[in-house]
């Protein structure tokens, strides 16, 4: 592939949106070529399915119908947005992406290891070269979505489950130091941008 695939991971109320938009300034500003994308959706299939999934009526999806939703999404984002991009030579910026799964599902719902299974065929060898983890406790991340507005199927989830999330993505970032940089996101939104900034720059040759 000649384009970067760099992602962004964490916990409801971590961040990432603020950071994302600021990493999406400061490269257009460079003269980078860039495609944003979200999970679940971006583009027409995988949006409805997000609907789906974060519809606070759908209390009754199963776990495991809930990862393969999700990994449904997934494959088509790959298969039309991403692997596209990354061809092409562009740098693609997602807001969350198998992670997410193995966080959210595997340690959230406990389903283990067959998450990681059925998203091997989904993402179709497509990984991230960079993400970056924001991590905030589950009653800061709480706080902060609810002064934001309603919450998601999965936002509303109890603090129980938030938690298994939270180790989820301490196990995953202890699994993978090359590829996850691991963010302390109640620190200022400057200070984290400027550590994302300097690891876009060393990772890539900025």
């Amino acid at each position: 592939m000649k384009g970067w695939f760099v992602t962004f991971e964490g916990p409801d109320g971590s961040g990432k949106s603020t950071q994302i938009q600021l990493l999406r300034e400061y490269l257009t500003a460079e003269g980078q070529e860039i495609l944003f994308t979200r999970e679940p959706g971006g583009n027409p299939v995988s949006e409805k399915i997000r609907g789906l999934i974060l519809d606070r009526e759908n209390e009754d999806i199963q776990p495991l119908t809930e990862a393969l939703l999700y990994a449904a999404s997934r494959a088509q984002i790959v298969a039309q947005v991403i692997r596209p991009a990354l061809e092409e030579g562009k740098i693609v910026i997602c807001d969350r992406y198998v992670d997410s799964s193995i966080a959210y599902q595997g340690y959230g719902r406990e389903l283990g290891d067959v998450v990681e299974q059925i998203n091997e065929a989904a993402v179709d060898g497509i990984m991230p070269d960079l993400t970056f983890l924001l991590m905030v406790d589950p009653e800061t991340g709480r706080s902060r979505v609810c002064r934001g507005g309603e919450m998601d199927r999965l936002e509303a989830e109890c603090l129980d489950y938030h938690y298994k999330v939270y180790e989820g993505y301490q196990a995953l970032a202890k699994r993978y130091p090359e590829r996850i940089v691991l963010l302390d996101g109640t620190r200022p939104v400057e200070e984290i941008h400027r550590d994302i900034i300097g690891k876009v720059r060393e990772h890539f040759g900025l």
